[in-house]
């Protein structure tokens, strides 16, 4: 039985045609099995308790079938990879399902793994267990944490070998989020000089996910100034959880604000404003401290692209467009201290708050403090303030600067604190331990840590998941390929 049945699929997507998409079937798995569920996301699609016992579903989302209501396609875009322009790309190795009409509200489906399609270029369209495993823990963590991001139903795997810089196995991840279009759809059209595409395409994206833009003198450009104030909230999150992306190209940016495909991406260990997760990052572009100017950069190439639809000289439409993408600054600088404000439990507002802010977050950096464990352990300053003071070399300056928070901070701080600064975190070294357990085909440390990760404000019963870093974890490296 289809575990689906109930649910209609109106997949609002495929209505817009052949130029924005190729129709064409997963290449399903061979024999395969599940690796991990998300109960969480399972209940944001309306799905049976039983959902995973159904054949049908593990055939499904292996790419070996398709219920009715189906329509799989890969789509096509372009955009800017590390600040250049790459051309056409497109859904290399996802194939879109369709859209479901949940309890959520309409919701898509993409396979990440299920094969070739005809923007793969020259990869296998296959996903490895390594990164699908790091991948949905990481989209289930960070919707824990109250972040915007896509979701992960699950994975499932197989024997099928898979070549990386090693043999590795190939699995495939169910993502789910209202729409996956991101800047790079637009880039594409724009770059193609495809004017008529480009103005279906924004006409599409207003009336289903922006509709309050339909009213406005230029839709267009209230459009964007609605993205970039969502990319604003959402690059301020990334910052205030020590998230570090790894490869924010412009086929990599929701319009919607979602944090969207991850790759080689971070939780920091210890603080560093330069700090590149992205092995294969070798100039520090999308560097942790880098991450708000590189959302602005491509804003400005998602603003480009509208240039085209807007009337008179383009000179006084970019003008328009520009001050559109200027909402972001305002945005992100009033979000990213609202939100150290509430890490650092502080009520109404005070002029002093962002140096406040800055000077600690430099009293960490000058110690290499751990990011995650210093906002927890502040949150229990008031009381215990030594644990708090073990993590930074002069004692003599975090003394100092506890007096001047003590002195801002109001009753009930350590509640909220506790209830905004998590204790856990999908450091890389979690990760990698369910990983080594999941390539011996023992699956039950990806449950474990997936319970805790949705939990992430609440103690964890293992203190290790909380704890600094072992040693080893400073050996980890991820890249392109994770």
């Amino acid at each position: 039985m289809n575990p689906f049945d109930g649910l209609a699929w109106t997949n609002r997507f495929a209505g817009l045609g052949p130029d924005f998409f190729t129709e064409l079937p997963a290449q399903g798995l061979p024999d395969p099995h599940w690796v991990a569920q998300s109960p969480d996301c399972a209940q944001l699609l309306g799905l049976p308790a039983d959902w995973t016992t159904r054949p049908e579903a593990l055939a499904a989302l292996s790419g070996n079938g398709a219920w009715p209501g189906m329509q799989p396609l890969a789509s096509v875009y372009s955009g800017h990879q590390f600040g250049v322009w790459a051309g056409q790309l497109g859904d290399g190795r996802a194939l879109w399902l369709g859209e479901l009409d949940t309890p959520s509200g309409p919701q898509e489906l993409q396979l990440k793994g299920g094969g070739m399609t005809p923007y793969s270029r020259r990869g296998d369209g296959r996903a490895v267990l390594r990164s699908s495993i790091r991948e949905f823990l990481c989209s289930e963590a960070m919707a824990a944490l109250g972040v915007p991001t896509t979701r992960a139903l699950c994975i499932t795997g197989s024997r099928l070998p898979v070549i990386r810089e090693t043999v590795e196995t190939a699995a495939v991840v169910t993502r789910v989020a209202p729409s996956f279009i991101r800047f790079g759809h637009f880039e594409h059209f724009a770059h193609h000089d495809q004017l008529d595409a480009l103005r279906r395409l924004v006409d599409w994206f207003i009336a289903h996910h922006a509709p309050e833009c339909a009213d406005a003198p230029e839709p267009a450009v209230a459009l964007l100034r609605k993205v970039s104030l969502q990319t604003a909230d959402l690059i301020a999150h990334w910052q205030a959880v020590g998230f570090c992306h790894g490869v924010m190209n412009t086929d990599n940016m929701s319009m919607l604000g979602l944090t969207l495909d991850y790759g080689p991406f971070g939780f920091m260990d210890a603080f560093n404003p330069g700090h590149v997760c992205n092995h294969s990052d070798d100039r520090g572009r999308y560097a942790y401290a880098r991450q708000p100017a590189v959302a602005f950069w491509n804003l400005h190439a998602l603003a480009q692209a509208f240039v085209p639809l807007l009337e008179g000289e383009q000179e006084a439409a970019g003008e328009r467009l520009l001050e559109a993408v200027e909402a972001y600054r305002g945005r992100f600088a009033e979000q990213m201290l609202g939100r150290l404000r509430a890490k650092l439990g502080l009520e109404g507002e005070d002029a002093g708050d962002q140096a406040l802010a800055d000077d600690l977050l430099k009293l960490m950096a000058a110690s290499s403090a751990d990011f995650t464990i210093t906002f927890r352990r502040l949150s229990r300053a008031l009381s215990q303030p030594e644990p708090l003071r073990d993590m930074f070399i002069d004692r003599e300056a975090a003394d100092a600067w506890l007096a001047r928070w003590r002195a801002r901070v109001t009753p009930g701080a350590e509640a909220r604190m506790l209830a905004i600064n998590p204790a856990v975190v999908l450091r890389n070294h979690l990760a990698e331990g369910a990983i080594r357990a999941a390539q011996q085909q023992d699956f039950t440390e990806i449950e474990r840590l997936l319970k805790v990760l949705s939990r992430p404000f609440d103690e964890p019963a293992v203190p290790s998941d909380a704890a600094l870093p072992p040693d080893w974890a400073s050996t980890l490296e991820v890249s392109c390929s994770s």
